[in-house]
């Protein structure tokens, strides 16, 4: 019923309204004022609601908004995928709350950031006035850097926070679909689900002595070099994927969909390997974890692949962006002075 009432009553989409926070928005205007920034950057689309409509934040501040993922397009996935479901209807709700007020905010910002060139096309196709740049995701590449890679048996594992919805939707779509044929083939495998807040959805998997559910861990990386592959059949959401980034750093080879290596032009079969239905992704699974030079071919092209997203080389694109937004708002306020 408040999803409905929120609907009906209110301006802003129950998907923000539950994440923002007057408190918040009243001291980011004080600490911008007292310390004269030049810009500020939201990461995350539901935190450009603190810059949207926000008279409290100084005119010639350049404001920028960092989209990981179009929740309007997002919504309407989900509903696509679930259907008249309870799930799927709440979705359709969203997405009709959502696909005006998302547009006017980014609308609003002086720059828009997007993670892929498919995020900035999907942007575009509800709102083609939208000043984007793309500035994918990065990864620290010495600290992922395998130290003698060995994994231990047949393990896979799969890394996500499971307060995100897709990742929920991808372990389960995995386990029901796909990992029934895998273990088939392979009796000993083992499935790592490491990451936060697992629902009890997830959690109940554990009940199969083959999954380990870890819930959060301080380092992702011995779980990651323990596992001959990492999986990512995510069907939801958009955005650069990290967990891609950090296996590819750890030499761990990937078999994913193509939505889960998006932005990473690699060579599809010489630096991951794609599925795209469940028998398909059991395959070349199986085929991967009992083939030793498969692996140690995608390791080390996967390795290579993922220097291209050096951490350094993100900044220097973004400091190029600001520098040039910045430069450009003090030349229109002197024009106006």
């Amino acid at each position: 019923m408040r999803e409905v009432y929120n609907y009906l009553f209110s301006s802003v989409p129950s998907y923000m309204l539950k994440l923002y926070s007057p408190e918040l928005k009243l001291k980011l205007n004080r600490m911008v004022k007292e310390e004269n920034y030049d810009c500020i950057i939201a990461e995350y689309s539901f935190m450009g609601q603190y810059l949207y409509r926000n008279k409290g934040l100084p005119e010639q501040v350049v404001r920028v908004i960092s989209v990981h993922e179009c929740y309007t397009d997002a919504r309407l996935k989900v509903f696509k995928v679930k259907g008249l479901s309870l799930e799927g209807l709440k979705a359709y709700l969203h997405y009709l709350q959502l696909r005006k007020y998302e547009f006017e905010m980014y609308r609003s910002a002086d720059k828009v950031l997007t993670l892929t060139e498919r995020d900035r096309d999907i942007l575009l196709s509800y709102a083609p006035d939208l000043r984007i740049n793309v500035v994918p995701h990065g990864v620290d590449v010495e600290y992922f850097m395998p130290k003698g890679w060995k994994p231990r048996g047949n393990a896979v594992c799969y890394l996500g926070n499971f307060g995100h919805e897709p990742n929920v939707d991808a372990v389960l779509y995995f386990y029901r679909e796909i990992y029934p044929s895998v273990k088939r083939e392979i009796p000993d495998v083992k499935f790592y689900v490491v990451g936060r807040n697992p629902p009890p959805e997830i959690k109940a998997l554990e009940a199969d002595g083959s999954v380990v559910v870890t819930g959060y861990v301080e380092d992702v990386r011995p779980y990651l070099h323990r596992c001959k592959a990492m999986v990512v059949p995510v069907r939801l959401g958009g955005g650069f994927r990290g967990k891609t980034l950090e296996a590819l750093a750890s030499g761990v080879p990937l078999v994913s969909t193509r939505l889960g290596v998006e932005g990473l032009k690699g060579v599809e079969d010489e630096d991951y390997l794609i599925a795209e239905n469940p028998r398909e992704f059991a395959e070349k699974l199986v085929a991967l974890l009992r083939d030793e030079g498969l692996m140690v071919k995608l390791s080390r092209n996967g390795r290579r692949l993922v220097e291209r997203f050096s951490w350094q080389r993100g900044v220097e694109r973004l400091e190029e962006i600001l520098a040039r937004l910045v430069e450009e708002k003090r030349g229109v306020r002197n024009r106006e002075d």
